[in-house]
């Protein structure tokens, strides 16, 4: 079936794409699914090729293109071939609208540059053991202390957990 969703500019993109898959996932992905970790440097080798924070504005290392067929070029690729353990889609789909809406000015200028270039990854924290990703059954409390938020509870199946850098917990407030 031809779909006419794509441009050309998006099936060269999908070319790359699927060539980095080829050389730098698909000869490391039975060694990573054993381990139960993908190595930092398939995050830094995808930012050097541009498949890290599309969205995210040039002043702050990202491509600047608000186009979501790409991030559905990078789902549609992992898929193809198989390949889990990739966060990318949830790095780029997920993260990287929060803290282009929720960062301040130093935050993005500390956290984009090094999102984009795979230096820094993130991670949502949302399920929790007895709620699965339920967001209003879930437990999890932070509470005000000072300046600082204190939090309890337990999450669980938290994608690029176990690499992040920067983790979004969900948790309920007052």
């Amino acid at each position: 079936m031809e779909r006419t969703l794509f441009e050309p500019e998006h099936e060269l993109f999908r070319e790359s794409f699927r060539k980095f898959l080829d050389t730098h996932v698909a000869p490391n992905h039975d060694q990573w699914a054993e381990q139960g970790i993908v190595d930092r440097s398939a995050w830094i080798e995808a930012g050097k090729q541009g498949f890290l924070g599309m969205a995210v504005p040039e002043q702050y290392g990202g491509g600047g293109v608000k186009d979501f067929r790409y991030n559905a070029i990078i789902t549609e690729e992992c898929v193809r071939g198989q390949y889990s353990g990739l966060g990318f889609s949830l790095h780029n789909d997920v993260i990287a609208p929060y803290l282009l809406e929720l960062a301040n000015e130093e935050q993005k200028q500390r956290w984009l540059p090094k999102f984009c270039s795979g230096e820094l990854i993130t991670a949502i924290a949302m399920t929790e053991p007895g709620t699965g990703s339920d967001l209003q059954g879930i437990k999890t409390r932070a509470v005000r202390d000072g300046d600082e938020w204190v939090l309890n509870g337990a999450k669980t199946f938290i994608t690029n957990g176990i690499n992040a850098d920067i983790v979004i917990v969900v948790a309920q407030t007052d």
